[in-house]
């Protein structure tokens, strides 16, 4: 089973000033370097003094000073930057690496009328990353369906309030329960689809169930927090290798200021839960990255969901919106310190693989292969350590060695071989923990007398 580092990759997407902004005549307080550096709260043009051809400081003390703030990230999008450009950059390799059998997500973070749903389903004429995932991942299954067999399945949920709906059939809410494998939303049951025209229609349907409401900040603002998930079987044919993986797109509520948004009533109410979850994300993503072993995920259902994304058996993408406009300044900056946070989070990925038609033998048979082959390598490597050790003693006494005089009984001391067997050894340490490891589920799996089968049989989603 094949494991390897990965890092939350974090993108920044600059918006353009919408009409509210150009009317006020908002100073603009991002400024784009290149694909992967911004400037925040830069200077203004007008700031910069000459006397006698030398710049100095300007000096109006009622003026705040601008934080000209640098800031790097795995990829910058200005104002002018699209859909598809953002689909480019961050989805296609997420979508190599789930038909390799890694689980993989995105989501989408920033303030109330930041663009976040806009980048993640975009609108009648411009499609949205999630749609341009969806029809890129099913032409890549085509391509591979003579040797592969597909089985998917979608969930769509939204947290509302801190309750968990289906927005599939608006069944709710529902509960969460945490079991060995993780987070599970009891009662939820997963919908097949067979094309990319069922895919996207339930997606249709789950966004029109989705719980949207106009504030002061965004006529279209949603309130609550949406997340798309597609589950996927794939089956070797020839092989009958099987691997289990699992789609994330979450489409995060704006957090919002009820000075800015004129909340009241149950406006009030949504902004106090969608700020208190985003509360609870953002410690989340400070802790992970500090690499403390306690994260605090239960502190909101949101983070709950989200436990596997953010830290764990995952590969993550984070795409941070934000608004150019000194109107969003607060918003914006924290915003981008979530995002500069987000950066250090690690975690280990693992491609969920197992063999399901081999007997328990095979196993066994294979760790003791590996057993006698590490035994011949330490031979091998005992062999030129002695050597070594005698080489080293005749230096010592300042004689020349005997091996002047018996190179043809003793071989020379090949250092690079030795490293070769070290690196062979460690390889094979490797290969047997895997199948160890394999050896213990299957074993699992017979004493319970339960063969192996998909999350689709079953009435739960993990």
């Amino acid at each position: 089973m094949s494991r390897k580092e990965s890092k939350m990759r974090v993108a920044v997407r600059v918006r353009p000033l919408n009409r509210r902004e150009l009317e006020t005549n908002q100073r603009t307080i991002i400024q784009v370097l290149d694909e992967k550096n911004i400037l925040f709260d830069p200077e203004d043009d007008d700031d910069e003094f000459f006397y006698h051809g030398s710049k100095v400081n300007h000096r109006d003390v009622t003026k705040r000073v601008r934080k000209k703030l640098p800031m790097e990230y795995d990829h910058v999008f200005g104002d002018s930057s699209t859909n598809d450009d953002i689909y480019d950059s961050c989805m296609k390799p997420l979508i190599t690496s789930l038909l390799e059998g890694y689980n993989c997500s995105v989501f989408v973070y920033g303030a109330t009328g930041a663009g976040k749903t806009f980048t993640m389903l975009g609108n009648e004429n411009i499609p949205g990353i999630t749609f341009l995932t969806i029809e890129e991942m099913f032409r890549q299954m085509q391509e591979q369906s003579e040797v592969v067999k597909f089985d998917i399945g979608v969930s769509y949920l939204e947290v509302y309030n801190e309750q968990v709906m289906n927005l599939l059939t608006r069944v709710g809410p529902l509960k969460l329960r945490e079991d060995s494998t993780g987070v599970v939303v009891s009662g939820l049951s997963l919908k097949p689809i067979y094309c990319v025209r069922e895919l996207i229609s339930l997606l249709t349907l789950g966004n029109k169930n989705r719980t949207q409401h106009p504030t002061d900040a965004n006529a279209e603002s949603s309130r609550s927090h949406a997340i798309f998930q597609v589950h996927i079987r794939m089956s070797d044919k020839k092989t009958g290798m099987k691997r289990t993986v699992k789609l994330s797109m979450i489409d995060l509520a704006g957090s919002e200021r009820a000075s800015s948004t004129k909340g009241i009533g149950v406006r009030f109410k949504e902004g106090a839960s969608i700020n208190k979850s985003l509360l609870a994300l953002g410690n989340c993503i400070n802790k992970l990255a500090d690499g403390l072993e306690h994260i605090p995920y239960r502190d909101s259902n949101l983070t709950r969901i989200l436990k596997d994304s953010l830290g764990g058996n995952c590969q993550t993408v984070m795409i941070a919106n934000v608004s150019p406009s000194s109107l969003m300044y607060d918003d914006t900056y924290n915003t981008l310190k979530y995002a500069s946070r987000a950066k250090k989070i690690k975690s280990t990925c693992r491609q969920n693989v197992i063999k399901t038609n081999l007997p328990v033998e095979f196993y066994a048979k294979k760790t003791a292969q590996h057993e006698e082959e590490i035994e011949r390598l330490r031979k091998i490597i005992k062999q030129q350590e002695e050597r070594i050790a005698e080489l080293t003693a005749e230096k010592a006494n300042n004689r020349a060695p005997q091996s002047m005089t018996h190179s043809l009984e003793r071989p020379p001391v090949d250092r690079l071989n030795l490293t070769e067997s070290y690196r062979k050894i460690d390889k094979i340490y490797d290969e047997i923990r895997s199948v160890l490891n394999t050896l213990i589920h299957i074993n699992i799996i017979l004493r319970s007398k339960r063969k192996y089968s998909i999350w689709m049989d079953h009435t739960r989603v993990r």
